[in-house]
């Protein structure tokens, strides 16, 4: 195989593969609902006060977010689905008071997904 068409085929090729890696990364860099907590306040040695911060890319639909209290040796101490309903913005911030088995020490949001 001549030099000049290998060179040709390889350029084709590196293209082809920015291209793709381009696009994936503008697709996938806003997941379609993301949440995380904007903030939480451990009110007592059984409960928990969390605020939840839930972006969507439509916010005609609900979507339903997994809401995790931990104690501080990492064990879940409670966790509740928050069903998040249709609003006109997509950025909403819901507050959740938990009910916890122990003390929390931290919330973590563990995924947010389509309601339904």
């Amino acid at each position: 195989m001549p030099r000049w068409l290998k060179l040709s085929l390889g350029t084709v090729a590196a293209l082809v593969a920015m291209a793709w890696l381009i696009w994936t990364a503008t697709a996938h860099s806003r997941p379609v609902v993301a949440g995380q907590v904007a903030a939480f306040e451990v009110v007592s040695d059984t409960r928990i006060d969390i605020t939840m911060t839930v972006d969507r890319r439509d916010p005609s639909l609900p979507v339903t977010c997994l809401l995790v209290a931990q104690a501080k040796d990492f064990d879940r101490v409670a966790e509740q689905n928050v069903r998040v309903e249709a609003t006109a913005e997509p950025l909403v911030d819901v507050t959740i008071s938990l009910t916890t088995l122990r003390r929390a020490t931290s919330a973590s949001v563990k995924g947010c997904d389509r309601a339904g």
